[in-house]
C-alpha cells in the first residue's frame, strides 16, 4: 500500500478541523481501525457503540465530532468525521499507477513451475504465481498479487491489486476479488466516495463460483478462510470475514464488517445486514435475512431470522389467519 506522511497539524489544515490533545508536529502516515491503530496512525468514531474502542485506541489522532466526550484522547474535531476518514485515506493512501507494459506479463511478474496460461491472460506487475497453476484465456491478475500452488482460474477471473490467494483454490468464470468496496458519505447533498484501499486474501483449499464478487476492505482485508466454498452469484462486501469450511449458497449477499465463524452455513438466496456476527456451526435457512448476531450452533429461518421452530409457528398461525377471519366475519354478520 503507497503511503506518504503528514504532521497531524498539516492533516488538520487540510481536513478543516481543530485539533486537540494532541501535538501539532505528530507524524502521520496511515488510516486504520481503532482496535488496530498506532502512534502514526489517523483513525475515526463516528458511532457511539465503538466509544470505549476510541478510549483505549493507540491512534495519533482519532476524528470525531464536536459532542464527543474523548478527554485526553490526540483528536481532530470536525462536523464530519466520516468524510474526515475518506479524505485522510485518499490523502495517505494515494493509489498508483498501474504499471502497464506491452507484454501482457509484466517482465517483473513470477511464474512458477509447470504453470499453463491460456490466450490473453494478463498478469501485472510484481505478481507471484505458484507451481502448476492453471490460468484459462482471459483471466486478468493485478499487480502485486499472491496466488498459491495447484490454483485453478476459469476465463473472465479478475483479481485487483494486492489480492492473496492460498493453494489449491479455484475460481470460476467472471469471478471478481477485489473490486472497491461500497462506501459513500454525503456532503453537501452529494454521495462522495470513501477510497477502498485493502485487499482481499483468501485461504487454502476455497472454492468460489461463477460471477461471484469479494469486495476489497477500506483499510484492512476482506478474509475467507481456508475449506470454504461460495456458490455462484454472490456477493461478499468489505471487511467480511469468513471462517473456515463455510459453505455461502446461490445468491447470498453478505454485508460489509460482518464476521461468521467456523462451519457456518448460509443456504440460498439469504441476506446478512454488516457490522454482525454469525457464530460458527450455524445454519441460516435459504430466503432468511439476518439482521442480528447469531450465537453458536443456531439454526434459524425467516425474515427477520429466528430460531427455526418459533418461525415455523408464525408462519402456520399466519397460514390459519384468513379462515380465522372469514369465521370472525361470519359471525359478526349473523349478530
Amino acid at each position: 500500500m503507497t503511503t506518504i506522511t503528514i504532521t497531524a497539524q498539516e492533516l488538520a489544515e487540510r481536513l478543516g478541523g481543530a485539533l486537540l490533545d494532541c501535538p501539532p508536529e505528530r507524524p502521520l502516515s496511515c488510516v486504520m481501525p481503532l482496535d488496530e491503530a498506532v502512534e502514526t496512525s489517523v483513525s475515526f468514531l463516528a458511532n457511539a457503540k465503538y466509544h470505549d474502542k476510541a478510549l483505549h485506541s493507540g491512534a495519533g489522532v482519532i476524528l470525531c465530532d464536536p459532542k464527543t466526550v474523548l478527554e485526553g484522547r490526540p483528536r481532530l474535531v470536525m462536523t464530519n468525521p466520516y468524510w474526515g476518514f475518506a479524505q485522510a485515506i485518499a490523502l495517505l493512501h494515494p493509489e498508483p499507477t498501474p504499471a502497464w507494459c506491452e507484454a501482457p506479463i509484466h517482465p517483473s511478474a513470477k511464474i512458477g513451475e509447470g504453470c499453463r496460461i491460456g490466450p490473453g491472460v494478463t498478469i501485472g506487475a510484481n505478481t507471484v504465481i505458484g507451481a502448476y497453476g492453471v490460468l484459462h484465456p482471459g483471466v486478468h491478475i493485478g499487480d502485486d498479487c499472491v496466488i498459491g500452488e495447484e490454483c485453478e482460474f476459469y476465463s473472465g477471473v479478475v483479481l485487483y491489486r494486492r489480492t492473496r490467494v492460498g493453494d489449491r483454490v479455484r475460481i470460476h468464470a467472471n469471478s471478481v476479488l477485489g473490486s472497491d468496496g461500497y462506501g459513500y458519505v454525503m456532503v453537501n447533498g452529494r454521495h462522495e466516495k470513501v477510497p477502498q484501499v485493502g485487499f482481499v486474501e483468501v485461504g487454502d483449499d476455497v472454492e468460489i463460483g461463477a460471477a461471484v464478487t469479494i469486495d476489497r476492505g477500506a483499510l484492512g482485508p476482506t478474509r475467507i478462510k481456508q475449506g470454504t466454498k461460495v456458490d455462484n452469484l454472490c456477493q461478499i462486501a468489505h471487511n467480511v470475514q469468513i471462517g473456515e469450511h463455510c459453505l455461502i449458497v446461490s445468491q447470498t449477499g453478505i454485508s460489509g464488517s460482518t464476521s461468521l465463524g467456523d462451519y457456518v452455513t448460509l443456504a440460498g438466496k439469504v441476506g446478512v445486514v454488516g457490522h454482525i456476527h454469525i457464530g460458527s456451526r450455524s445454519i441460516v435457512g435459504g430466503n432468511s435475512v439476518v439482521a442480528k448476531s447469531l450465537p453458536e450452533g443456531s439454526f434459524t429461518t425467516g425474515f427477520p431470522a429466528r430460531p427455526h421452530r418459533q418461525w415455523m409457528e408464525s408462519q402456520a398461525a399466519l397460514n390459519r389467519l384468513p379462515g380465522i377471519l372469514r369465521k370472525l366475519a361470519k359471525k359478526v354478520a349473523e349478530e
